[in-house]
């Protein structure tokens, strides 16, 4: 009995990270995917400009 338990732990995680991995997955792409496109843009646009007006003699 001390092989089962040794098997169970990793078999337990395992069954979780493919379960993880597939979860992920499926949330790629699809309808969220422009809402979190966006959300990306405006974070990278706020930093750009902060970085920009951050150093104003470089114009």
């Amino acid at each position: 009995m001390d092989y089962v338990s040794a098997l169970v732990p990793p078999v337990v995680m395992a069954v979780f990270f493919i379960a993880l991995i597939v979860i992920i997955v499926k949330s790629q792409g699809g309808p969220n995917k422009t809402k979190e496109d966006g959300v990306v843009d405006a974070t990278l646009a706020r930093a750009e400009s902060a970085k920009q007006t951050a150093r104003p003699g470089n114009a």
